[in-house]
């Protein structure tokens, strides 16, 4: 029996951010993904890290699955060169078909789309919808601010307990990697076939 390739969703800016940093990890992200043979969804731009991201996974010879809604269509300049592109009535089916369709979900440098998307999935996680691992690529020390302010939130008791264990960080790519992996070793997970929906 053939074992079905992995995918992880990789959340990240449309925009480039300040200097070459951000675009550079998009496509450290990109080519390792591809190199170690799991496809890479993303919400579908041709623009900023979320292209940068998709075309260094192309270029690797990696799978990369787009998923953009129709009103995005023309703001992010869809990318129509991908594996596969889905473009979708709205943003809440947008997030949903990313959810079903990965196997873990990481976290790039990024905006508060960035953050929405990643703090979503760690809430599903919590809820135990699914038992996908969520992680924060901390490039650069990019997520410090956040993750001293997680901490605030623990000590307050508002993110206890196993709930804590959700929230994967990791400094590389290759250690963003590694730890994916490690959890899918010790977890399990759902079906992407879940039919996972936010309505």
């Amino acid at each position: 029996m053939i074992t079905p390739q992995k995918n992880i969703a990789v959340f990240c800016g449309s925009s480039g951010g300040r200097g070459e940093q951000y675009l550079a990890v998009a496509r450290e992200m990109g080519r390792a993904l591809a190199g170690r043979g799991y496809g890479t969804v993303y919400g579908g731009a041709q623009v900023g890290m979320m292209g940068a991201l998709a075309d260094a996974a192309l270029a690797a010879n990696g799978t990369v699955i787009g998923v953009i809604p129709h009103v995005l269509e023309k703001v992010e300049i869809t990318h129509r060169g991908l594996t596969e592109l889905h473009i979708t009535p709205n943003m809440h089916e947008r997030k949903a078909l990313i959810a079903s369709r990965s196997d873990a979900f990481i976290a790039l440098p990024g905006g508060i789309g960035t953050f929405e998307e990643i703090f979503e999935a760690m809430t599903w996680a919590q809820l135990r919808i699914h038992a996908k691992p969520c992680l924060f690529l901390n490039s650069g020390g990019y997520y410090d601010k956040l993750l001293e302010f997680m901490e605030h939130v623990a000590a307050e008791d508002m993110f206890r307990g196993k709930n804590r264990n959700l929230m994967l960080v990791a400094n590389t790519v290759d250690d963003a990697i590694a730890q994916i992996e490690a959890a899918w070793a010790t977890h399990s997970s759902i079906p992407r076939e879940s039919g996972l929906s936010l309505t």
